[in-house]
């Protein structure tokens, strides 16, 4: 692999991270309510799925979900209805009933446990069909079918990684900034309704992708 393409894929790399989605989502969502170290182990799980993508992808079998019309429906309406499940979850989750700064034993005490943000990270990225539509469409374009291909994902996934890492942790640094006019009863309703709204409505928008195009319609 040249210099040239492997910063070809850094910047399409860069681009597809900072493209709002759903991990975008939910490392603002986790960011904000937990900070920026608690949310670092939800954004392992976005990269565990990111991964599996990439591996999968890579493999050629991402490839022959999109040529199957069935695989590829159990696949996205399974990543719309978890994100959907998500943002209800959120929208409608309580808040406590006390206008005091919480803090931060009460903080821990609400805090999910490390396996349950990992495992909400993962399924996010591992389950979101537009991922894989991505990922078969842009791989190809990177690979050199005359060198050995193991060597080749190996770099392109270890770039990948690295480059939706640091973007997650900025759009996680970016919202526990506002942790300071956001920890009121009211601001963190707000909260809850627009992230569980908008995870809701990116889960929703799954059932347009198209297989063909891998375009939302």
């Amino acid at each position: 692999m040249t210099f040239t393409t492997w910063f070809s894929f850094v910047c399409a790399a860069c681009l597809i991270a900072i493209s709002p989605g759903s991990g975008a989502i939910l490392s603002m969502s986790h960011g904000l309510a937990y900070g920026v170290r608690r949310a670092s182990v939800t954004i392992f799980g976005l990269q565990c799925g990111v991964l599996l993508v990439l591996l999968v992808a890579g493999a050629g079998v991402g490839s022959l979900l999109l040529a199957s019309e069935t695989a590829f429906r159990i696949v996205k309406i399974a990543g719309a209805l978890y994100l959907i499940y998500l943002g209800v979850t959120q929208f409608f989750s309580s808040v406590e009933d006390s206008a005091q700064t919480l803090e931060k034993d009460d903080i821990a005490q609400a805090l999910p446990s490390v396996s349950k943000r990992v495992l909400t990270g993962f399924l996010t990225n591992a389950s979101n069909p537009k991922g894989i539509v991505f990922m078969v469409a842009v791989l190809p374009n990177f690979i050199n079918p005359l060198t050995p291909l193991l060597p080749q994902l190996a770099i392109l996934a270890a770039t990948m990684l690295v480059v939706d890492t640091t973007v997650m942790h900025g759009y996680a640094l970016l919202a526990a900034s506002l942790q300071r006019w956001m920890r009121g009863v009211k601001a963190k309703r707000i909260q809850n309704r627009i992230f569980g709204g908008v995870l809701s409505f990116v889960g929703l928008s799954l059932f347009f992708v198209k297989r063909e195009a891998g375009v939302v319609s």
